[in-house]
């Protein structure tokens, strides 16, 4: 492992699944400027403590808000084997970074693949997340609109509170997206 892989590793060591471990001393140095950390945390979503894996990811997506530029050379990592991983919290990380990159027409495939699996996952983030970068990519992909709507149907009928407030806030947005001159 490279020096500096292994020093952003060790921020991002320890702790259990809802702790952060040291990851905001990383994101300070993304925030500094520091673009070669983004190489490190590319590297680091394969590293075998499944937990550094899943806070890379989500530095990575925290990156991508702010300089998607930086983070545009690894966005595969979204689309690949990663985004088929068995925990729900690496499987939220890949559903909230798909909507921030752009996508070539076979790559779509395979996000959208992505995001229609997890819109029925069992684990209600998973599946809010996921809904909403669907409907992120439907209001430049109409086609994707009725599928969307169908799940929308079926977050505010399945009793959970937190999936029909998401579903208004989705409905509210597609609305906004269709009366905009842009959308």
């Amino acid at each position: 492992m490279v020096r500096g892989t292994s020093e952003i590793r060790a921020l991002l060591t320890g702790g259990d699944r809802r702790s952060q471990a040291r990851a905001r001393r990383v994101f300070a140095r993304i925030l500094d400027g520091d673009r070669t950390v983004v190489y490190d945390l590319a590297i680091l979503t394969r590293d075998e403590d499944w937990l550094v894996a899943m806070r890379a990811a989500d530095l990575l997506e925290k990156t991508a808000h702010l300089h998607p530029d930086w983070v545009e050379p690894f966005k595969a990592i979204f689309t690949s084997e990663f985004a088929d991983r068995d925990e729900w919290e690496i499987r939220l990380q890949v559903v909230r970074a798909l909507p921030l990159f752009d996508w070539t027409s076979p790559e779509r495939r395979r996000v959208f693949a992505i995001l229609l699996r997890d819109a029925t996952h069992p684990q209600t983030f998973v599946r809010a997340w996921a809904l909403d970068s669907l409907a992120t990519f439907a209001v430049k992909h109409p086609r994707l609109r009725p599928t969307v709507l169908r799940h929308l149907r079926a977050f505010e009928r399945s009793g959970s509170k937190a999936l029909a407030a998401r579903a208004r806030h989705i409905r509210e947005r597609l609305r906004a997206a269709k009366t905009s001159p842009s959308g």
